[in-house]
């Protein structure tokens, strides 16, 4: 299989060296990037090749790993130089899902979103087959021989799933994290010690990357209102929304 991966970050560097590991046969990886350094450095390291942004080569995939701001436009120039397949595993999926269909029509087409960073693979990772075919299988199949566990869904009830699970999630653990005063060790609870951890876990990564997220999906706004309710109840009211947060209603009953 020849593979080019746009895009020499961590992501784009997770799928080819997965890809290249578990696809039955040789895989000529190749790397592709604004930044020829990265694309270079990434080469190097899981034993690919480098190749322009703009070049002519085809390949059996072509897999589009840049941020979810570039995706659309990466997808439209970048299509023309597969063979058999186009994939994308940018995090966001409406607007890949949608570009790949009008810039490659008769390509198989799937859109992948591990849900994990890279150092914690293997994960769960989330797909839309778009358009199967034996590419696009084998592609699969390689990940699942990663130990990855790969389920289907569909590119609304996946940008739905992100509001929550990216967007309203990070925005609750940054907050805490701006919110939180320095306490000794040993005072932390369970829960606390939970939320530093989750800080630590997102405040390790990328800037750029949540900010797409912020940027793409809703849902911290939710999360400020709801935080504004919580500090403004007092009584009952407080009661009601720690019933209505742990799934009862005031009364105690399920809802």
């Amino acid at each position: 299989m020849k593979l080019l991966v746009v895009g020499a970050g961590s992501m784009g560097r997770w799928f080819a060296d997965t890809v290249a590991e578990n696809v039955p046969g040789a895989v000529d990886v190749a790397f592709a990037d604004a930044d020829p350094t990265v694309a270079a450095a990434a080469a190097e390291a899981l034993g690919g090749r480098q190749v322009p942004l703009d070049d002519d080569e085809r390949f059996d995939a072509v897999c589009v790993a840049v941020p979810i701001s570039a995706v659309e436009t990466s997808v439209a120039t970048q299509a023309p130089r597969a063979r058999t397949a186009l994939v994308d595993v940018s995090g966001v999926m409406a607007a890949p899902v949608e570009a790949m269909r009008h810039a490659a029509p008769d390509h198989e087409r799937i859109s992948f979103h591990p849900l994990f960073a890279p150092a914690n693979a293997p994960g769960t990772v989330a797909s839309v087959v778009d358009a199967a075919g034996p590419t696009t299988d084998r592609v699969r199949a390689a990940l699942e021989e990663a130990g990855n566990t790969v389920f289907e869904t569909t590119p609304a009830e996946h940008d739905r799933a992100m509001e929550t699970v990216q967007a309203s999630a990070h925005a609750a653990v940054l907050a805490f994290a701006l919110a939180a005063r320095a306490v000794r060790p040993e005072f932390h609870t369970p829960v606390s010690a939970a939320l530093t951890e989750a800080v630590g876990m997102v405040t390790g990564g990328t800037p750029r990357v949540y900010r797409e997220i912020q940027e793409t999906f809703e849902g911290a706004e939710r999360v400020a209102e709801a935080a504004a309710r919580v500090a403004a109840a007092d009584g009952d009211e407080f009661e009601a929304l720690y019933h209505e947060a742990s799934g009862g209603d005031a009364s105690g009953g399920e809802r």
